[in-house]
């Protein structure tokens, strides 16, 4: 718009101009080899004007001719950088799709026409991972470090290569550089992650603050891995130093409130130094978030010397904290059957057991409460029925990570992962198909295919003997428990056993269950 206004203000100046000197006319007088010329003001303007632009053709010619071997040099160079571009792009195209032969040659092509390109670097590395030729990539990425363009980017490289050889101390080292020169997340969540691998919770700790500064992670999950961080130190120092390990767990507490190993730890070490109503309130709100088994038998226990009634009565706390839940049943009523009142535990999971229960079946916890209540009340053949019900029961829930089921609360995953473990329900394994169960058992040969056996041989016969004395009645066998299923051979015989078989049995089979 700016550039618009100032050409008409020139063009608007240019016509006052010629309208001027259209009303002031003039002469001019040349005089060339003795001849005299005279010719108007506006002639003389209009050739001077012209032979102006007459040069400044010439001038853009000549010049341009002069110019000819430098255009077609960087016409050359265009095309060329056209061509490199393209095999970059191509080769790229081609990493992406796993065609280790085609990225080669790209990468070979792309080098050769602008090899000075950080991306042809890049490409050069990456065809030799597809291909299988370490040495390859890490020549490349080493090459990256000497242009601080692509510094970072060989370092992350080196890091990844170093991992997959399985060299983590030199993994950590490229991870620690890149993180000194330029704080990166990949960076920082590997030293993050080697720490906690080592069990090095300081230093996990302050790697995390570092991070959070650099601003790697956002707030909350460096609160929650703060929190996480400060309870596998409070664990590791209840034995040593109770005081110290009851202040890590309440900055935990306070960090992620729904941290349930803080709170468990926080109660206990509370009721430990005798401060019950502080470490009751604990546990209460704990639980109200996250009904979890260790928060409940921490909140039953937390007056060492308590009779069963109190533990009942704190259990019906639970209930009404979380009414409903099935852990604050189970709670109650393993409590009452603790107080051996065998009927307020079975009325206390009645509804668990019930068949509009809102799981629609009872897990294996149900069951074998169930089968305690009934061995307490001396029905051995409804303890059998509940410990088979409990083999094929679905899972309770449990602190799952990386596909492993622990009972046990853990800072860091199998795979090393910081926070990795999550208080859920198990995934239930996938049965085969009916297709293929059936496909797996043999077929039996049509009639046709089974030959006639041949007639038996004439006997002669024998003198008579006496019959021998009869063997004794042999027992009586039972078929074979379920694949999976661990019974004790106590509970195959005919009689019913004793509680102390049973004992034995559920036993066995709750180690089962945990494997």
């Amino acid at each position: 718009m700016v550039r618009l206004l100032i050409f008409l203000a020139a063009l608007a100046l240019a016509a006052l101009g010629l309208t001027w000197f259209a009303n002031n006319p003039g002469v001019v007088d040349l005089t060339w080899r003795a001849h005299e010329y005279e010719v108007s003001l506006m002639f003389a303007l209009g050739a001077v004007l012209a032979l102006a632009v007459a040069l400044a053709i010439v001038w853009g010619v000549l010049r341009f001719v002069f110019r000819v071997p430098s255009l077609v040099s960087i016409g050359a160079r265009a095309r060329r950088r056209e061509k490199g571009f393209q095999a970059l792009s191509r080769g790229m195209i081609a990493v992406g799709a796993g065609d280790a032969r085609a990225a080669a040659k790209h990468s070979a092509d792309a080098s050769r026409l602008i090899g000075h390109e950080p991306m042809t670097k890049l490409l050069k590395a990456q065809s030799a991972q597809l291909s299988g030729d370490t040495a390859g990539a890490v020549a490349a990425y080493t090459a990256m470090l000497e242009h601080h363009q692509t510094h970072g980017l060989g370092l992350r490289g080196l890091h990844l290569e170093a991992r997959r050889a399985g060299n983590h101390g030199a993994a950590l080292q490229y991870a620690m550089r890149a993180n000194a020169r330029a704080p990166a997340a990949w960076a920082g969540q590997a030293v993050l992650d080697d720490r906690t691998r080592r069990g090095d919770w300081a230093g996990a700790l302050a790697t995390v603050d570092s991070n959070a500064a650099a601003r790697l992670i956002d707030k909350p999950t460096a609160n929650r891995w703060r929190a996480v961080i400060k309870t596998a130190m409070a664990e590791a120092a209840m034995e040593r130093d109770p005081k110290a390990a009851l202040a890590l767990a309440q900055e935990a507490c306070r960090l992620a409130p729904t941290l349930v190993p803080a709170a468990a730890i926080s109660g206990r070490l509370m009721a430990q130094a005798g401060d019950y109503r502080r470490a009751s309130r604990i546990l209460e709100a704990a639980y109200a978030q996250t009904p979890h088994p260790d928060l409940a038998a921490a909140y039953l226990r937390v007056r060492h010397g308590d009779s069963s009634a109190d533990r009942v009565a704190r259990a019906r706390a639970l209930v009404r904290i979380a009414p409903g839940d099935p852990e604050s049943l189970l709670t109650l009523g393993r409590a009452a059957l603790e107080a051996h009142d065998d009927a307020a535990a079975r009325a206390a999971i009645a509804p668990l057991i019930a068949s509009d229960s809102p799981d629609g079946r009872p897990t294996r916890r149900v069951c074998l409460l169930m089968a305690d209540i009934e061995e307490a009340d001396g029905h051995h053949g409804a303890v059998r029925e509940w410990l088979g019900r409990a083999a094929r029961a679905p899972h309770d829930k449990a602190w799952v990570a990386d596909g492993v089921i622990s009972d046990r609360w853990a800072p860091v995953s199998p795979s090393g992962t910081l926070d990795g473990f999550v208080w859920r329900t198990p995934d239930e394994r996938i049965a085969a198909p009916a297709e293929a169960a059936a496909a797996a058992r043999p077929v039996a040969p049509p009639a046709e295919a089974i030959a006639a056996p041949p007639p038996a041989p004439a006997l002669k016969p024998e003198p008579i003997e006496p019959e021998p004395p009869a063997a004794p009645p042999t027992p009586n066998l039972v078929p074979a428990p379920r694949a999976g299923v661990i019974i004790d051979p106590a509970s195959m015989a005919p009689d019913d056993p004793g509680p102390g078989q049973h004992e034995a049995r559920r036993r066995g089979f709750r180690l089962y269950a945990n494997e």
